[in-house]
């Protein structure tokens, strides 16, 4: 890629992470927020329906609805699954609608703070990140790399050059003023990049990125019924990016029986006790935390 020339910002994939939906409409209120000389910048509200009724989805986690073979199936008619349709067709058409790189706003009721969700090893997504968070020290990167795009259900199938944006903690259907700031920044910034990359500014120099790869999830502790039968531990809520070792407290069980890691090795557990994730039977993401050279 030696030129971008298209640029889609994507907010409110999930109806109710309100940064991500009212940046968008901030976007399309000052369009001149988000223009640069060198592409054009677009903005789109992915999911409508669940915005307006502020729930996560209507029927299916539209952030789950990519796989090129859902995307190819005539049969799947839900709700979510037709706009993940629209959205391909908006975002990969021939001609002028094509984007060339999208970015995906997303928020957490985990204590994320600011992180990029890597979902392939493109040069330019790993050189932009290490920029982001050169620039920023509270950006912490996050690697979910599918083996193939076929694998991918994000929106960010959709496009070789992007990635997303996790901030939190935030609850679900509201704004909290400093995080729509800093995520605004975030973008700011990255635009700018962009515009520096398509005129040829960006050094060759080589650097260092820190990344935390993702490993597995960790559900919480269940009845053989599939009842919940204990929650985080008290020392391990709110430690998103923090070491977990073994033996560490991981759960604590109605009972008040603590329930430690029983790993092999140190991991980096994030998504934390994330609300939109117990419907997914996911208590946290364990990654491992490694620096690479780019």
């Amino acid at each position: 890629m030696n030129q971008i020339n298209r640029v889609a910002i994507v907010g409110g994939t999930h109806g109710n992470e309100f940064t991500g939906a009212y940046l968008i409409q901030k976007f399309a209120q000052f369009p001149d927020l988000i223009t640069r000389s060198s592409f054009k910048t677009v903005t789109l509200l992915a999911n409508p329906n669940a915005f307006a009724a502020r729930r996560r989805y209507v029927e299916k986690d539209l952030n789950r609805c990519f796989l090129k073979e859902d995307l190819q199936d005539p049969t799947l008619k839900s709700y979510e699954e037709l706009q993940a349709k629209l959205i391909q067709n908006a975002l990969t058409s021939n001609g002028d609608k094509q984007a060339d790189f999208i970015l995906d706003l997303h928020s957490s009721t985990a204590n994320m703070g600011l992180t990029i969700i890597l979902v392939n090893n493109h040069p330019l997504n790993l050189k932009l990140a290490a920029y982001l968070s050169r620039i920023n020290p509270l950006v912490r990167i996050y690697r979910c790399s599918f083996q193939s795009v076929e694998e991918n259900p994000f929106v960010n199938s959709l496009c070789e050059l992007g990635f997303a944006f996790e901030v939190g903690p935030i609850a679900q259907g509201i704004l909290k003023a400093t995080l729509f700031q800093q995520t605004e920044e975030l973008v700011h910034a990255l635009l700018d990049y962009l515009e520096q990359f398509n005129q040829g500014e960006i050094p060759s120099n080589n650097e260092t990125l820190v990344l935390y790869d993702h490993l597995s999830t960790v559900d919480y502790p269940k009845k053989s019924d599939g009842t919940i039968f204990g929650m985080i531990h008290p020392e391990l809520q709110d430690n998103d990016y923090q070491a977990l070792n073994p033996g560490d407290p991981i759960f604590i069980a109605f009972d008040g029986k603590t329930i430690v890691y029983e790993g092999a090795s140190t991991v980096w557990p994030i998504f934390i006790n994330e609300a939109a994730y117990y419907e997914k039977g996911i208590a946290m993401c364990l990654t491992q935390k490694q620096q690479i050279n780019i």
